[in-house]
């Protein structure tokens, strides 16, 4: 379902992050803008969209079997079966999860895909990550902030520039979840491999998409604090729960799950 939202127009004119990343996924609900900048990317920005969202699947299924019930995913971008709420509610048949970006075509597809289990609940918000502040108070018709909640940030941050301080956005949102919750992040980085930094950058920079690649020391500040979780700040490959282990392969993002530190008689995940 959908939460008071037009329907809004799609300009096919400018490159969207959410229609290069269904490119880059072998997906079809993109445009020749969209294409473009996908084929001006290195060889490997496939493999590395591909081992990301691997790495959501592997933390969505770990967080739900430890017993979290409510996702918040901002930057969802175009669902790609299987979606996040599809992991959860196949552990977790009552999870509640709400979506939220702010590309139009996102919209559209949520209004078909998105379908939750009957005991649980899924919502899509046309809404903006620099506005926060109106994310959460549309999430709280959905989900209860006094249990825990994961929020999910995956390949979203490397889009905002300093300017827009990106870590001030993240800490307001993480500030309003209660004890017992979760933050997932993944962010761009070329710290293993250099080389293909600039071609990047420039494919992007034709599309007029803001890219900020991060270092791993310019993305460990997402998790002030927060506890990270074993295996901690690592490359997408290296994030795993449970056997059998993802193939250690290159890769170009920084992923992280940390808990929201437990207030003396805070929230427990159940």
């Amino acid at each position: 379902m959908t939460t008071g939202t037009p329907r809004p127009h799609i300009d096919t004119s400018k490159p969207h992050p959410a229609r290069v990343y269904d490119w880059l996924l072998g997906g079809k609900d993109n445009y020749p803008v969209d294409q473009r900048v996908g084929e001006t990317l290195p060889k490997e920005a496939r493999g590395n969209a591909a081992r990301n969202r691997a790495f959501m699947h592997r933390a969505a299924a770990w967080l739900a079997k430890a017993g979290v019930r409510q996702f918040l995913d901002i930057g969802t971008g175009i669902p790609t079966e299987p979606n996040l709420h599809q992991i959860v509610q196949a552990i977790r048949p009552d999870a509640r999860i709400v979506y939220a970006d702010n590309d139009p075509i996102v919209l559209r597809h949520a209004e078909a895909l998105l379908s939750s289990t009957p005991e649980g609940a899924t919502d899509f918000l046309l809404a903006d990550v620099r506005e926060p502040a109106a994310i959460l108070e549309r999430a709280r018709e959905v989900l209860d902030f006094d249990r825990p909640i994961a929020l999910s940030l995956i390949a979203l941050l490397h889009f905002l520039p300093d300017d827009e301080d990106p870590y001030h956005l993240v800490r307001t949102l993480v500030g309003e979840l209660p004890s017992g919750s979760h933050l997932i992040l993944s962010h761009g980085t070329a710290d293993q491999h250099p080389e293909l930094k600039q071609e990047t950058e420039t494919a992007y920079k034709k599309g007029a998409i803001p890219l900020r690649m991060r270092t791993r020391d310019e993305v460990e500040p997402f998790f002030e604090g927060l506890e990270l979780v074993a295996p901690g700040l690592v490359f997408a490959t290296e994030w795993y729960q449970e056997e059998p282990a993802p193939a250690r392969e290159r890769s170009g993002f920084y992923v992280g799950v940390a808990r929201v530190p437990r207030a003396e008689h805070g929230a427990v995940l159940t």
